[in-house]
């Protein structure tokens, strides 16, 4: 909801070590990012990645675009933190995207990455539902077409399985460029909308349909490294708190698959 400073600490007081901060705080700290710095630090987390925003195939916003994540990627660099994910709004209402509109989508990507790269940021695609790459089939065309020197791939896994993926298998077909996870969970139908079996509702983790033992077996097997942030693209229901909302998450992390807080 916006509420940076709370998040902060709700992140620090679960024991995590880093958080994703979204482009809704350049606003804010853009003139004093060592406030913001100081902030983090007072709470012990690491930038692990930064939202900039949208890189769009609309030709006449190119040069805006890249501007503002490279503001976003200096913004970054002066946090401490490392890379950028990028997104985008440019799926079709009407029809699928075109294998052409991939593409250019992924050169975009990767001008942006390059600059980025210019920085000592690394740029990340981020696949997402309603967006270029909302298919295992689009995510593939566009991360075919990148330059992956400068474009690694963020999965989150929630979002790749409503779309028709299986997470476990990405990780493994993306290992050698699987920068950053969104780990959250799906359930299908959505609770509210049983009538339609389409639809779909974010949750923690361990309260949806999804394999998700599979998947953290399958980041064994690979031997994954990167980040992987604690997401929910809002709370399912207002009954409980963001964090409380987490905490859920991290103790499914901790008593189902292990991992130390």
């Amino acid at each position: 909801g916006g509420k940076d400073q709370q998040a902060i600490q709700d992140v620090a007081a679960l024991g995590l070590k880093g958080i994703q901060l979204r482009a809704n705080t350049y606003g804010e700290y853009k003139d004093k990012p060592d406030a913001l710095k100081a902030l983090l630090q007072q709470h012990k987390l690491r930038l692990a990645m930064f939202s900039s925003g949208n890189v769009d195939i609309d030709p006449a916003k190119e040069q805006t675009q890249l501007e503002t994540h490279l503001n976003h990627a200096k913004f970054v660099k002066a946090l401490g933190g490392n890379a950028i994910q990028i997104t985008n709004v440019s799926r079709p209402k009407d029809r699928l995207p075109t294998t052409e509109e991939l593409k250019y989508y992924a050169k975009l990507l990767t001008n942006v990455g390059k600059r980025a790269a210019d920085l000592g940021v690394q740029a990340v695609y981020h696949n997402h539902m309603h967006q270029l790459g909302e298919t295992p089939e689009e995510v593939d065309i566009i991360m075919q077409n990148v330059d992956t020197r400068y474009v690694k791939f963020l999965l989150d896994i929630a979002h790749y399985w409503q779309g028709g993926g299986d997470p476990a298998k990405a990780a493994r077909q993306y290992k050698d460029i699987l920068h950053t996870l969104h780990i959250k969970d799906v359930k299908r139908p959505h609770p509210q909308r049983t009538d339609d079996p389409k639809s779909y509702q974010f949750v923690s983790l361990g309260q949806g349909n999804m394999d998700l033992p599979a998947f953290f077996k399958t980041l064994e097997e690979i031997k994954f490294k990167g980040w992987a942030v604690i997401e929910l693209d809002s709370p399912p229901d207002n009954s409980r708190t963001p964090m409380q909302f987490n905490q859920i998450s991290c103790e499914y992390l901790k008593d189902k698959v292990g991992v130390k807080m």
